[in-house]
């Protein structure tokens, strides 16, 4: 039996450059049961196509099995993207990469740069350069609950210096990032880290990415639940097939032993989740039709800006503080294309409470439901969130819990999230100490990548990395804190309360120079423009201590989260930048767009105006971004649209504080450390100098 497939798919399978024999095994998905009756129920509102396909080379058949919705007044046959076609004919995800990287250009194909995606890999090339394009690779680790053995940090920080631009990136989903491998050098850096207790397999492609948890190393008992939940998601959700080793260390597995409560949840086919006898048990040749964020966390936690996670897990305990089970959120997402209405961010939203020992069964049925219902005909809309979105969380739900096999529990009462940075010195709990250290951007680099290096290595320290960019150091001595603490200033890297507020919790995308997708500037841009925000909280009066969370991405695909700040910068153009509103603190609600191709040199008539009015009409400790919501977009439009300044108290006296810039910096510089400017300072010494003379303790 063969299926016609449509002329754009037809023409792809024609295509030299993408044939190779076909593979038994393919992965069609053979109901149970149990599952008979949803493919009926389902069948009746959205067709599910399968297609054997004969093979010209060889008797056996390829298996597919694929999952679209159908249009209404459409063809029947389902059509595809360009990248599933180039997933099926990789023989699980290693053809042609297996072939492209043994030729001596510099750069590899349009398949093989889909393929390497799934081993952890991005291709690039330096926009920033003229002329022919300099081709190299980024690659991605993929570090549960953000956790790097201190061998596998120092092996990091040599392949930053010996194969990278000699920097690395902490990335917002508790990864590495290393820029600029070659090609020729990709085996040598990919065998090195799989040696070093490290990985890239899946922290990009289209199967589930790092899966997050707090960093914090704390010995409490609902940390440690979290952590190792994240730790046996990650596990189960890990591609089988070997594809990975196969490429890059001649097919040696370099594995740990996986708990076995994984192994049995994986295998369970009680419900038609599996694929029977193929290489992928759960993804198939198929893979899922988009990248899968999943994030654990505890009550009140929210440092992994849970509600932004395709599936966000909670873990839930009795009064004694014992883990009872878990709520469960499904849906988020931050990526969008501009001006494309039908594409958005959306939040999380509550799918229901599941006993401990069944969260594996659940989330991999949640997984299921998307690898077989999610879109797979237009990549802009194969995201979780675009499923729920159609269907309604009722019928999600319903869906679940066939492959569940069982009915989800009530939703439990949670009580209020907090960001949590995690920054600054903190017990775990054990008798020993964890620091956690601010990186601009997440960009280690310079001196402070030496001295972490040195301190790491001396101590014998591991470390986490956190969902904002930022790097914890743990299981430190109380006789280390001074000596560290030392080291650490003179690199730069000083304690929260030295560093700007805006900077503690701002985050920016690489963008500009080695991200194709980037339209404009971010990470680079921003120092500049925390620089241009401070100086207009001046101009407006608003105290040193305030603090809005703005973060900044070249493109609408919202690496960075910009979609949850309270000030959101998104790239829009050259030197250009939507502006987003209505985020909070908190990172539980969702900003909106509220003024498009903003200008990089026009930003202060848009925030002057809005912190203006926010210092002035904020009801008590109001944050920025609920002061936007509760004025509404048309209103701050309005003041944006009528800024002439602001308006200045008037003054009987005309008084000149500082005669030259030097005291003026000096004294600007104790001021902030007191959450004050140099002008109230200065005024505070001269008043308090006066009222000692006039009551004649002054000499």
């Amino acid at each position: 039996m063969t299926t016609s497939f449509g002329a754009a798919n037809t023409a792809l399978l024609k295509d030299p450059k993408l044939q190779i024999p076909s593979f038994v095994h393919g992965g069609l998905l053979r109901p149970s049961s149990n599952s008979l009756a949803l493919t009926t129920t389902i069948t009746t509102r959205r067709r599910r196509h399968t297609h054997l396909l004969s093979s010209s080379s060889s008797s056996s058949h390829v298996i597919r099995a694929v999952s679209t919705p159908a249009k209404p007044n459409t063809a029947t046959e389902t059509k595809r993207s360009k990248v599933e076609i180039i997933k099926e004919q990789s023989n699980y995800i290693r053809y042609p990469l297996n072939e492209e990287l043994l030729t001596d250009a510099p750069n590899i194909n349009e398949a093989a740069t889909q393929v390497i995606k799934f081993h952890g890999s991005y291709q690039q090339y330096n926009r920033d350069d003229r002329g022919a394009r300099n081709y190299s690779f980024m690659l991605r680790t993929k570090n549960p609950c953000g956790k790097v053995s201190n061998r596998l940090y120092l092996t990091m920080d040599d392949l930053a210096d010996q194969f990278g631009i000699g920097t690395l990136r902490l990335t917002t989903r508790q990864t590495f990032q290393l820029h600029g491998v070659l090609k020729k050098d990709l085996k040598t850096v990919m065998s090195t880290l799989i040696k070093n207790m490290g990985s890239t397999l899946g922290a990009c492609g289209d199967l589930n990415r790092n899966v997050l948890a707090p960093a914090a190393p704390f010995t409490r008992k609902d940390y440690q639940f979290a952590q190792q939940t994240a730790e046996n998601i990650a596990a189960l959700l890990t591609p089988q097939s070997g594809f990975y080793y196969d490429v890059w260390v001649d097919g040696e597995q370099v594995m740990t032993a996986e708990p076995p409560e994984v192994v049995k949840a994986r295998n369970d086919n009680s419900h038609g989740t599996n694929f029977p006898e193929s290489a992928e048990p759960i993804y198939g040749t198929q893979f899922l039709p988009r990248k899968f964020k999943i994030a654990v966390t505890v009550p009140t936690d929210n440092s992994v800006d849970i509600l932004t996670n395709d599936i966000g897990v909670v873990v839930v305990t009795d009064d004694e503080g014992e883990p009872q089970g878990f709520n469960i959120y499904v849906g988020g997402g931050m990526g969008r294309t501009h001006r494309l209405e039908t594409t958005f961010p959306r939040l999380g939203e509550p799918l229901g409470f599941v006993p401990k020992e069944d969260i594996l069964y659940a989330v991999k049925a949640i997984v299921v439901t998307q690898r077989e219902h999610g879109r797979r005909d237009d990549r802009k809309y194969s995201r979780m969130k675009y499923l729920i979105d159609s269907w309604g969380i009722e019928k999600f739900k319903s869906v679940v819990e066939q492959y569940y096999g069982k009915k989800f529990e009530s939703f439990r009462e949670l009580p209020e999230w907090e960001f949590k940075s995690y920054l600054g010195w903190h017990e775990q709990g054990d008798g020993s100490l964890f620091c956690g250290l601010h990186v601009d951007n997440g960009r280690i680099k310079g001196k402070m990548k030496t001295t972490l290096r040195e301190i790491i290595e001396k101590y014998d320290l591991s470390v986490r990395l956190t969902p904002n960019q930022n790097i914890i150091l743990c299981d430190i001595r109380n006789s280390w804190k001074r000596p560290i603490t030392t080291a650490l200033a003179q690199a730069g890297l000083l304690h929260p309360r030295y560093v700007d507020p805006l900077n503690l919790t701002a985050m920016a995308c690489p963008a500009f120079p080695l991200c194709p997708l980037a339209i404009t500037e971010a990470e680079r841009g921003i120092p500049d423009i925390l620089k241009r925000v401070r100086a207009t909280f001046e101009k407006v009066g608003l105290k040193y201590s305030e603090s809005v969370v703005i973060r900044i991405t070249g493109c609408p695909n919202g690496c960075a989260r910009p979609y949850m700040a309270e000030l959101g910068l998104v790239g829009d153009g050259p030197n250009s930048y939507q502006i987003w509103l209505g985020g909070n603190p908190n990172q539980t609600s969702l900003a909106r767009t509220f003024m498009n191709k903003v200008k990089l040199q026009d930003l202060e008539k848009v925030l002057e105006p809005l912190f203006y009015h926010w210092k002035r009409r904020r009801q008590s400790k109001e944050s920025f971004g609920d002061f936007t919501t509760r004025m509404g977009f048309e209103k701050l439009q309005e003041l944006v649209d009528k800024w002439e300044g602001p308006v200045l108290a008037p003054s009987r006296y005309n008084l000149k504080l500082f005669a030259d810039k030097e005291t003026y910096e000096a004294v600007d510089q104790l001021a902030k450390l007191q959450n004050k400017n140099a002008h109230q300072l200065a005024m505070e010494v001269i008043r308090n100098f006066v009222a000692s003379q006039q009551n004649g303790k002054g000499e």
